[in-house]
């Protein structure tokens, strides 16, 4: 009984946990049977009282529970469609024309699903739908081609891909589908055991061949027309060519006869012109040469007559030369002699002098005039070098004494050579003397070096050279 109570005690956490699992498993459950719609896919749901499409653009969004369909109220069924692209291809589907000729066609059609909820109330499943779009376009196509030849099918296959859409297209709209292109119509081939396309290529081929034949055989026809017109123009043309070649060489050679003997006119006109400016040239010449040899005459004449003058002015210089020379020398020699008596003068008075205070001191004292007496060989000498050493101006007064006497000496000297020489000289001193002076300067070693300086500077150039080398062969002449 203890146990039983205590069962019971427990009983409502038991049932609580119990429920709390059960809870949380369906949670979890109902979690599991949440579907996202992938991008490229549509879902479908069918619920006891309405159809929803869930997918990308759909204003359900893409998110939905998928209860199982055996739930009252809550379950669901679903189909999946893809909103993507898909292709229907017929491979080696037979056909017939309006003549019943079997061939075989390939097609290729590409649809996609505009209305899902059409799509899901006609087909439970894309397989299913897939199929019946299948039937659909097998039906257009034979229906179509049935109402054309084969030799119009085949070579007007785009117009009947067009065909195909217009006609599968009032269909698929109940669907749910449309076309995303024409429907192509691929190839068209023979049906086996057949040869009908094989004999409709054959006559194309043979028509073709023909009309290619008959293309060239006109081309070639049409070719050597050509050449022959064109050999024709050519002969026309070089005829042509040939006469207007002929024309402009005549015209050529009557230009080039012109201008010959246009070109002789001129070549004489411009060799008179020039004939005439010879002569006008060479009178020019007379002329100039005359009026040349007019002015050398003239220039001769005044030439002689400076000579002349020049001869008479040089010896009317030499006689003024001489003279003053002359009266140099007098003068000279009249300064010489009254220098000379002046000098003899004052040695006379000086020596006077000297006797008078020599016979003073000899009355001074006769023992000292005895012992000056008996020194005076020495002690005149000594006292005299004395003096003469001492007295500045006695020293002075003997230099000039010499001076005198050797300028005495030169003077004549120089002017006895002057008067007997037969040399012109222009002095440019500012007297007479100065220039004597000057001249004299020639006559001394300086003088000598000066004179060999002038002539060697005179050799170094060329009319220098000749002037010296005359002056030299003149005086060996005269030796």
């Amino acid at each position: 009984m203890e146990f039983l109570s205590d069962a019971e005690e427990y009983l409502p956490y038991a049932l609580f946990a119990i429920g709390a699992v059960i809870l949380a498993s369906i949670v979890i459950w109902i979690m599991l049977l949440r579907v996202i719609v992938p991008p490229n896919v549509v879902h479908i749901v069918q619920r006891s009282k309405s159809t929803t499409s869930y997918g990308s653009g759909h204003s359900a969004g893409n998110t939905y529970y998928e209860f199982p369909g055996w739930l009252p109220i809550i379950g669901v069924t679903v189909l999946q469609l893809p909103v993507s692209n898909f292709d229907i291809s017929l491979t080696a589907y037979e056909a017939y024309d309006k003549d019943r000729l079997p061939f075989l066609v390939d097609v290729k059609a590409f649809f996609r699903i505009g209305n899902t909820n059409a799509a899901a109330q006609k087909v439970a499943s894309f397989e299913e739908l897939h199929d019946q779009l299948t039937s659909i376009v097998q039906g257009a196509v034979r229906s179509i081609l049935a109402k054309s030849e084969l030799d119009k099918i085949m070579s007007e296959r785009s117009t009947y891909g067009e065909q195909f859409t217009h006609d599968v297209g009032g269909q698929l709209t109940q669907w749910g589908v449309e076309p995303v292109k024409n429907i192509e119509l691929m190839d068209v081939r023979d049906a086996r055991d057949s040869r009908v396309i094989e004999n409709i290529m054959a006559k194309k081929k043979s028509e073709i061949e023909k009309d290619s034949r008959k293309t060239v055989a006109e081309n070639i026809k049409l070719a050597q027309q050509a050449e022959i017109d064109a050999d024709q123009q050519v002969k026309v043309k070089k005829a042509d060519a040939d006469r207007i070649v002929g024309t402009q060489q005549a015209e050529s050679d009557k230009s080039v006869g012109i201008s010959r003997e246009q070109s002789h006119q001129a070549i004489q006109e411009e060799a008179r012109i020039t004939a005439e400016k010879l002569m006008s040239v060479k009178q020019v010449n007379i002329v100039r040469q005359a009026e040349i040899e007019k002015e050398s005459a003239i220039v001769a004449a005044e030439q002689q007559k400076a000579q002349i003058q020049i001869s008479a002015d040089a010896n009317k210089y030499q006689t003024s030369i001489n003279a003053d020379a002359h009266k140099y020398q007098t003068t000279v020699n009249a300064d010489a002699e009254k220098y000379r008596i002046e000098q003899t003068s004052v040695a006379k008075l000086t020596e006077k002098q000297n006797e008078a205070k020599g016979i003073l001191a000899v009355g001074q004292s006769s023992a000292e005039a005895e012992k000056l007496n008996q020194l005076a060989s020495v002690t005149a000498q000594t006292t005299l070098a004395k003096e003469v050493g001492e007295n500045k101006q006695y020293q002075d007064y003997l230099v000039r004494i010499k001076e005198v006497e050797a300028s005495i000496a030169v003077g004549v000297e120089q002017a006895k050579n002057i008067g007997h020489a037969e040399i012109k000289i222009i002095a440019n001193a500012g007297d007479i003397q100065g220039g004597v002076k000057s001249v004299g300067e020639v006559f001394t070693p300086k003088g000598g070096t000066n004179v060999a300086g002038m002539i060697e500077a005179l050799k170094q150039t060329e009319g220098g050279k000749e002037l010296v080398d005359s002056f030299f062969a003149m005086m060996k002449k005269k030796d």
